[in-house]
């Protein structure tokens, strides 16, 4: 345990939430949170388990649907704008798997292993420009999001350091979290994330 009185486990030690020796470059779904800055609701209200979007939610979700424009490697599932927060499904592709229309893909599990990551990158996958990842695409977003709170509001500091993300493996998975994030409007009151200080 650090004992110095200056030491700051915020600013000096910030643990990654991502998976160490993942490769987020692989093609599959992952299920992102993106948080405000201190949990400040800067996108709405929630008015009777129904999500009513502000001009700056307007243009988060404006945001979030430009992503495949920039990306086009990039499918949208289900998604919600919330006061505070976003939840989204991302599906990364590629050329081949973007032929095949509607179809779900995920990522397979090692046989006769836990549903852990691979730890080294495939071949077909380590020289794909860094450009695909989902971490640059949640940073293309929150940057989209920031530009224009920052010539439209009195608000500088829009995002919480990192995001969350999970790897959907199956399909049990995804229909769980599509159905969580479809609630969690009505569920606000509930949710990890509430904050009733709207502004």
């Amino acid at each position: 345990m650090i004992q110095q009185s200056r030491y700051n486990p915020e600013k000096h030690h910030r643990r990654s939430v991502r998976q160490q020796g993942y490769n987020y470059l692989q093609n599959g779904l992952y299920f992102v949170t993106i948080c405000c800055q201190d949990r400040n609701c800067l996108f709405g209200k929630i008015i009777n388990g129904k999500m009513v979007l502000n001009d700056a939610g307007r243009i988060a979700n404006t945001c979030w649907l430009d992503i495949p424009k920039h990306f086009p490697h990039a499918v949208l599932h289900e998604y919600v704008i919330m006061p505070n927060h976003v939840h989204g499904i991302i599906e990364l592709t590629d050329a081949v798997m973007m032929e095949t229309v509607g179809a779900k893909k995920f990522s397979p599990l090692p046989p006769t292993q836990s549903p852990t990551p691979p730890l080294l990158p495939s071949s077909s996958s380590q020289f794909r420009s860094p450009s695909k990842t989902i971490g640059s695409i949640v940073r293309g977003f929150k940057i989209g999001v920031t530009k224009w709170m920052r010539q439209n509001t009195d608000v500088f500091s829009v995002w919480q350091r990192n995001y969350y993300e999970n790897i959907i493996r199956n399909e049990q998975s995804y229909n769980n979290i599509v159905n969580y994030i479809t609630n969690n409007p009505s569920d606000w009151q509930i949710d990890n994330f509430y904050n009733n200080l709207n502004k």
